[in-house]
């Protein structure tokens, strides 16, 4: 047998004096209460991992016994199911029309911000096939990508195409409402005629300031406004079109003459509604638009039924085109759905909620400033209809105009929204959001880690998913957030690539490459 030598240690161990055996002789030997890791002390030593405590999820009737270890969820669990709650696992429901239905918000409207390529649009289309299974009507206002063209066909709705070519949106055009005014009662019809007026006249003169990139003035505004009204008498077999418009006004009637503050002059007249016409005129179809805005709709809109305004057909180098369509086409569904109201008020059809999808907003706002004046009439009309929507963009640095009242009034769609989603954010393009929502330091610094880049894998050449890809912060008011992560079904990713016009141009770069092949792998 071999002899076997002890250390010092082991040796000073068998010297020591040994403790009475019991809870006093242990808590002697170890040397009173444990740290954070555990005894120290002789025959103690920190512990390595913790195992963590575990969680269960339940009822109050099933986890009210187990006080006091027992903790109530933050979030309630209504509306459209959304993700998992990053801190504790929960499911997270929420939607603008649930919340406003249970008065957990006070208007059914939403804002949703984050960098491109985090999210936003699985977020809204997750909002979208949730909100159309509890019997919402969606209307996706202009789908530039297109990010909801499948989706909507998917569900059974109507693709409604815009673009040279494709087809045409009239301005003009009151839509369904038209049918509906006849059935009306005389005091409906007079509400939902004003409101069709006023949604008309704004549509037209922001388009007229888009092309000629000046302020419509007073007085012209009162010759639109007047003009319409003559025409709306005199023509009532088919809609209204642009033409009808600047014919009106190159004919000089008594009426216009007068708003037009002439005083009896030819000239005067003419010097007055030359503006007009210029607009008019580049609205035509010898215009830069062509017939996109000049002709009657293409294809009518029909109520109760899921809609896309696919206006992807307009290349993004068309910026003055591409922020027309979404105007117009933002406008033409507000304004039918907004005639669906005051028809189901009046008792003459059933009454359905429907949900506007406004996405990519910094569009119109680059291509002119002064459409923040058509978005905020649009927006507020739809507030005071109580009609859902949600509108998307992707920082507040969007937002942010050349004179501050323009900035304040686009900041202005972020602050009445009820919910708002931020998803990846860096800490600069977050604007004005801590003030208004009162967001602390840890919730800038978790929107901001959702920013990073993904990483590289060595390996496959390929990058990993980002860090922040579907998660979002939930925030109502100056109350903490709520960050939760969306993560798609299978059945809902088939309706989820927006990069489709890539997908025939996928190429894995070699280990070793020309200088030509890297860049079409870096494209």
């Amino acid at each position: 047998m071999a002899n076997l030598t002890l250390s010092k240690d082991e040796q000073k161990d068998l010297r020591a004096p040994r403790h009475a055996a019991g809870p006093a002789g242990t808590k002697k030997r170890l040397g009173g209460r444990p740290g954070a890791w555990g005894w120290g002390g002789r025959g103690g030593g920190a512990a390595g991992p913790i195992s963590p405590t575990p969680e269960y999820r339940g009822t109050t009737v099933q986890v009210c016994g187990l006080y006091p270890f027992a903790a109530g969820a933050g979030t309630p669990l209504v509306g459209v199911p959304l993700g998992k709650h990053l801190m504790n696992g929960q499911t997270m429901c929420a939607d603008p029309i649930s919340w406003f239905e249970r008065r957990l918000v006070d208007t059914p409207s939403a804002f949703v911000l984050g960098r491109p390529g985090k999210g936003k649009s699985s977020l809204v289309r997750r909002l979208v096939v949730g909100l159309t299974h509890a019997g919402v009507v969606p209307m996706i206002m202009a789908d530039l990508k297109p990010d909801y063209v499948d989706l909507i066909g998917a569900i059974g709705g109507d693709v409604i195409r815009v673009g040279r070519g494709v087809g045409s949106i009239n301005p003009l055009d009151p839509g369904p409402v038209r049918g509906l005014l006849e059935q009306m009662s005389p005091r409906a019809r007079e509400r939902a005629s004003a409101d069709l007026r006023a949604r008309r006249l704004a549509i037209l003169a922001s388009l007229i300031e888009l092309v000629r990139h000046t302020a419509i003035t007073a007085r012209e505004q009162n010759i639109l406004n007047v003009a319409m009204r003559l025409l709306d008498e005199q023509v009532t077999d088919r809609e209204l079109l642009v033409g009808d418009v600047l014919a009106i006004i190159r004919a000089q009637p008594a009426e216009l003459r007068y708003v037009a503050l002439d005083r009896g002059s030819e000239d005067k007249y003419q010097q007055e509604t030359e503006g007009l016409e210029e607009g008019l005129m580049a609205l035509g179809e010898d215009g830069p638009f062509g017939a996109v805005f000049a002709r009657p709709t293409s294809q009518p809109l029909r109520l109760g039924v899921p809609t896309c305004f696919d206006v992807s057909a307009v290349t993004d180098d068309d910026t003055l085109l591409q922020a027309a369509a979404q105007a117009v086409c933002w406008s033409y569904g507000s304004s039918a759905v907004a005639a669906a109201q005051y028809a189901a008020d009046d008792h003459i059809i059933d009454q359905v909620i429907h949900f506007l999808v406004m996405d990519e907003l910094w569009r119109m706002l680059r291509a002119w400033e002064g459409m923040v004046d058509l978005c905020d009439a649009i927006t507020r009309l739809n507030r005071q209809m109580g009609i859902g929507q949600v509108m998307i963009t992707h920082t507040m640095a969007d937002l942010k105009l050349s004179r501050d009242d323009l900035t304040q009034r686009a900041w202005g769609f972020v602050e009445r929204s009820s919910m708002v989603f931020l998803g990846g954010l860096a800490d600069k393009e977050m604007g004005n959001l801590r003030d208004v929502f009162d967001l602390s330091e840890r919730e800038v610094a978790l929107i901001a880690s959702w920013s990073e880049q993904a990483n590289i894998d060595p390996r496959t050449h390929t990058a990993t998913a980002p860090p922040g890809q579907g998660c979002f912060l939930l925030k109502t008011g100056k109350a903490p957030g709520t960050p939760f992560q969306v993560h798609l079904t299978a059945s809902e990713r088939a309706v989820n690539d927006t990069n489709k016009r890539w997908a025939a141009l996928t190429h894995t770069p070699k280990t070793a490459t020309s200088s030509h092949d890297q860049t079409r792998g870096d494209r």
